[in-house]
């Protein structure tokens, strides 16, 4: 996996003009391996990995029993990547990694809370979409496509086939569409996403990996802010709303200098 190290926000947009097509992933550590919550969370509170599968596979029977309780419409718990979509929607690990078509909302995510050093990775879509894994070339895209009925139990629950697949649900929420978001489905936990891409080629070729310098944040920001990318539109719901206030509060804006200004009696000014 080929690394570039950026200092400046500019860099950043300059190097990413260049992928057209690619989809993107911000995370907060360059140190976190490209791995999915579900197996975060396993690999912290349940370390044999032999029992992962049924520990997924229950996690999402449970949700299925129960989640009608909240929908209107329960035909999303009958095909298994909206009902994963659902769950991950909502806060449950899942092996699905959240991708975007935009360089810009994945250096949000990234950014956003930042105070050291981030990462943005390049998935090269373009290319992965005609590729096949060498270990049995049989295994394209349509032929594994979790969409469809059946597949996601044979290609993916299972765990056993390093394979991976990316895409969008059938149905797209509003938050993965503000989001421009698609998902990569990874075919087995115990591997991160690059040592998968080993079996599809050179994986300088189809995964880059960014480092922002942490002190590019005010920088970029600022930028985020105004092509409009923050919690408020990619969440468009009352909870990102709220989240939105975060920069809000940390932004300086001239107005605001004025009226400090203006309403602060001399002598008692911080």
């Amino acid at each position: 996996m080929r690394t570039v190290h950026l200092s400046r926000w500019h860099e950043f947009v300059e190097h990413t003009d260049q992928l057209e097509g690619w989809a993107f992933r911000g995370q907060h550590s360059p140190h976190w391996p490209l791995v999915s919550s579900l197996t975060r969370r396993l690999r912290e509170f349940c370390p044999d990995q032999r029992l992962w599968p049924l520990r997924e596979a229950r996690a999402m029977r449970v949700f299925r029993r129960k989640a009608h309780i909240h929908l209107h419409d329960r035909t999303a718990l009958d095909d298994e990547l909206r009902c994963l979509a659902l769950m991950q929607h909502h806060g449950s690990p899942t092996r699905l990694l959240d991708f975007t078509k935009s360089p810009f909302v994945a250096a949000f995510f990234a950014l956003e809370s930042a105070t050291e050093d981030v990462v943005v990775y390049a998935l090269n879509t373009p290319a992965l979409w005609n590729l096949r894994p060498r270990f049995d070339p049989s295994l394209d895209r349509d032929r594994i496509d979790p969409r469809l009925p059946g597949n996601f139990e044979r290609y993916f629950a299972s765990n056993q086939l390093p394979v991976l697949w990316f895409g969008e649900p059938t149905e797209m929420d509003g938050r993965l569409m503000a989001q421009s978001g698609l998902f990569v489905v990874p075919g087995t936990l115990e591997l991160s996403l690059d040592a998968i891409l080993e079996a599809y080629g050179d994986s300088d070729e189809l995964l880059q990996r960014f480092v922002l310098a942490g002190g590019m944040r005010a920088e970029a920001m600022r930028a985020l802010y105004r092509m409009n990318i923050t919690y408020a539109t990619l969440f468009p719901d009352l909870v990102g709303l709220a989240q939105s206030l975060r920069y809000e509060l940390e932004a300086i804006w001239p107005r605001l200098i004025e009226e400090y200004e203006q309403h602060t009696v001399p002598g008692e000014r911080a």
